[in-house]
């Protein structure tokens, strides 16, 4: 090894390190530069701080709001109209301490799927965390690694790092001693070091790297489309609210307490204030669930992400089958089959391949496992492996004077079409084996003719181990209608084969006779099941085209050949074994290393997003009524018919507590697109036959009573009618019926019957049904309201499909 190049340009802001040697830095100089602050301080993948979770769950528009008419109730009128406000602090505390769990639940799987990058110290490899590295350190690099700061090239065998999510060039960059590193790129082949020149913030996309991995609760289609009708229902909410206060301040001329009480009833129900806090709560538990299976959600959306896919692209090697393999037979071509003694040169010859390279991938290791290196033979020059060429080589000085270059990699690569040998890989291929061609290359291992030269020596017959649960999750993702595309470097047949044994079915295509025109790539990806010989590029490219055709794609991968494919797609899965690279690009990583956690991830998904759908339906059905009934209140020029006890009564019984339990419940539905339309399709019908309704009740109690306590006794019929076109819209929402959910229904309407039959309850509230016309009249009206809302639901969901 050479010495570390003293003279690589740093940052003019520090002061230069003490010229490096091979061997890395000493403890002292460690201790030096940490003293200076020249410490890779970005901060670490993490969750929201503490204080930025609770100024989320506090300081909101609307919570401001509801802040101001709690504080003016609280003044002028009685506890009872005030409760809404001890609502909106209980859930408050519920949003910020479920987010805080969510948050521990987060930090502490971060801390185990982190990456520790290789660093020699006084010539001693050791792995630390990447916070840890210092200006000058020596930095080890193979394939799969991610470049985490900056640095100089100072060693490098066959190194080839690719810098595409940096620079968007495709190709990867072979770099020499002395050549530039950037962080944020990938090595793809051979091995090396870097001295770093550049740490912490001062990094080359460092800033993107810290915001694009930082855990966030924003920007997914569900909390956006919740953000939109939030935005619109502010914009209903000003004008119908200085209506009313007009209407009940001014027209009136009641009396000031009542009327301001009268007004505060009116407003506090248009906000729809528990949304935004259910679904924060309910994307927390299910990070807290997922983190139980040793699942690390990297970005909040990618549990909502995963549930609306409906294609999953699948890497053979590490997803279907473990890491691990076995050789299972060594057979040697032409003339000198049956040779025992050229066998046992041939072993010799993988024994020292496997030798030549510091950091084998599965098939290498296998190799390594079966055929010890002969100690007197001596690498001279080295080819890693790439996924682009297929194929990897070495040089060797074999003792006794003689030299050979090797090539070791796909036969279909290697060999000319038509080969003898092909037949024999075709035959493995078929059972499902893996089989890689041994080939002396006369020609050394430069130059164009490298291939066309090579003479195949020996096949290696490679077993691969099936996951024992990827037979059981392929099958889920059938039985959810999601298309499952096995997309691989290895051979087309053999690919092919291994899913069959899994129970996938479809055509194997060799992914080297696809077309490159993106219409026709996509035609033939709806065609195929599993693809072989596919590059890193096509990877990415065939993702692409599954997008173009308005699919919604995950990949998953554990390879750096799977990183620009994991980038692109809608949602990226790694394994946690997988290499630091596809860790870092992925949004998901499955920290156990098992397939099988990706039904639990999408069960998670759907159960949030077919939940927050269901309970936003009730939240704005509330809303609309809302405004309805204000406007309505306006243009008639009457008392407002509730106080504020009455609706957070009727909130809490028919939306709040019966959200909470929705939200929460199993959800296998897969999601569906146009959220906010959705929504509103039923919320508007619904919320406009409750308004309507209930102020038509309103109006029929104030023509039949009369006295001092008419209002009271209006207020109540209303009420009444109110709470029963709630229930039944609830009812609706709840629908298909469990026993669980026939309960909570029942539960609620148990609620508000104790009301009405408790005295002191009936005091508090300020309900009390009188005569016996009225509150059957309002059981009448709900009732053709409850008719009319089935007919609107029914005929909506046929008018207007999702």
């Amino acid at each position: 090894m050479t010495d570390i190049d003293a003279g690589a340009e740093l940052d003019p802001g520090h002061p230069a390190p003490t010229p490096s040697r091979a061997s890395g830095l000493t403890r002292a100089e460690v201790a030096e530069r940490v003293a200076r602050g020249e410490v890779n301080d970005v901060p670490v993948r993490s969750s929201r701080s503490v204080t930025e979770i609770v100024r989320a769950n506090v300081f909101t528009r609307f919570n401001a709001i509801i802040g101001v008419l709690w504080v003016i109730m609280l003044c002028v009128a009685p506890i009872q109209d005030s409760l809404f406000g001890f609502v909106i602090l209980a859930n408050t505390g519920i949003g910020i301490i479920q987010e805080w769990r969510a948050k521990q639940t987060l930090d502490s799987l971060a801390v185990i799927g982190e990456a520790r990058p290789t660093v020699r110290r006084e010539g001693v490899a050791v792995a630390v965390p990447t916070s840890e590295i210092v200006l000058g350190d020596l930095i080890e690099i193979g394939p799969g690694d991610k470049i985490v700061v900056d640095g100089s090239c100072a060693e490098a065998d066959g190194l080839e790092i690719d810098e595409s999510l940096l620079t968007g060039e495709a190709d990867p960059v072979l770099k020499q001693p002395g050549d530039e590193v950037m962080s944020g790129s990938f090595v793809v082949a051979g091995g090396g070091a870097f001295t770093a020149t550049k740490v912490g913030r001062e990094a080359y996309a460092a800033q993107l790297a810290e915001e694009a991995s930082r855990f966030t609760l924003v920007h997914s289609e569900l909390r956006s489309g919740i953000s939109t009708i939030l935005k619109y229902v502010q914009w209903m909410m000003i004008p119908t609210a200085l209506g009313l206060i007009i209407s009940q301040l001014v027209v009136k001329d009641n009396d000031l307490k009542d009327s301001i009480a009268r007004t505060v009833g009116g407003i506090v129900p248009m906000v729809p204030e528990g949304l935004v806090l259910l679904t924060s709560v309910a994307f927390a538990i299910g990070v807290i669930r997922l983190g139980r299976q040793q699942c690390l959600v990297q970005e909040l959306p990618a549990i909502e992400g995963l549930a609306r896919v409906d294609t999953v692209c699948l890497d053979k090697t590490g997803t279907l089958t473990e890491g691990g393999m076995d050789v299972t037979e060594l057979r040697l071509l032409g003339d000198r089959a049956g040779d025992e003694a050229y066998e046992a040169y041939v072993r010799k010859v993988l024994g020292a391949l496997g030798e030549s390279d510091p950091r084998p991938n599965a098939s290498l290791q296998a190799i390594i496992d079966a055929y010890p290196d002969s100690e007197e033979w001596r690498c001279t020059e080295a080819l890693p492996f790439s996924s682009a060429r297929k194929y990897s080589g070495a040089a060797f000085s074999e003792g006794n004077g003689t030299g050979n270059a090797w090539l070791l990699g796909a036969p279909d690569v290697l060999l000319p079409e038509g080969d003898p040998a092909l037949a024999a890989t075709e035959e493995l291929n078929l059972q499902g084996l893996r089989v890689l061609l041994l080939a002396r290359a006369p020609e050394g291992l430069e130059g164009a003719g490298v291939v066309a030269s090579a003479e195949p020596t020996a096949l290696v017959v490679l077993e691969q181990r099936l996951r024992p649960d990827a037979g059981d999750t392929l099958r889920y993702f059938a039985e959810q209608d999601v298309r499952a595309k096995v997309i691989s470097g290895d051979n087309a047949v053999s690919v092919g084969a291994v899913a069959a044994k899994l129970g996938l079915e479809g055509r194997a295509v060799d992914a080297r006779t696809l077309p490159e025109d993106p219409a026709e790539l996509a035609d033939a990806l709806d065609d195929g099941t599993v693809f072989g010989r596919v590059t890193p590029q096509q990877k990415r490219d065939m993702v692409g085209a599954l997008q173009a055709h308005e699919h919604t794609v995950a990949m998953t991968g554990d390879g750096v050949n799977d990183v620009l494919a994991l980038k692109d797609a809608d949602i990226g899965v790694s394994m946690g074994s997988g290499s630091e690279a596809t860790r870092a690009v992925a949004q998901i990583v499955l920290l156990n290393n098992s397939f099988a956690t990706l039904p639990s991830v999408v069960a998670e998904g759907r159960r949030v997003i077919g939940n927050i759908t269901r309970v936003a339906t009730l939240f704005l059905v509330k809303t609309v009524y809302s405004v309805i009934l204000a406007l309505l209140v306006v243009c008639f020029q009457v008392e407002y018919p509730f106080l504020p006890r009455h609706l957070t009564l009727l909130s809490t019984l028919t939306i709040g507590v019966p959200a909470f339990f929705l939200a929460l419940a199993p959800n296998k539905e897969r999601a569906r697109p146009n959220f906010v339309r959705r929504v509103m399709r039923y919320a508007i019908p619904g919320g406009g036959v409750a308004g309507i309704a209930t102020f038509a009740m309103y109006l029929i109690a104030r023509h039949h009573y009369a006295g001092s306590g008419a209002l009271a006794a209006e207020t109540s019929s209303a009420t009444l009618t109110l709470f029963l076109i709630s229930m039944w819209v609830l009812a609706i929402i709840a629908r298909p019926y469990t026993w669980w959910r026939v309960g909570l229904v029942a539960a609620m309407a148990f609620g508000f019957l104790l009301v009405l039959v408790v005295p002191w309850l009936q005091e508090f509230f300020a309900l009390k049904l009188v005569g016996a016309a009225m509150p059957w009249t309002a059981v009448g009206v709900a009732g053709v309201a409850a008719g009319v809302l089935e007919f609107l639901w029914r005929w909506v969901g046929r008018r207007f499909p999702a």
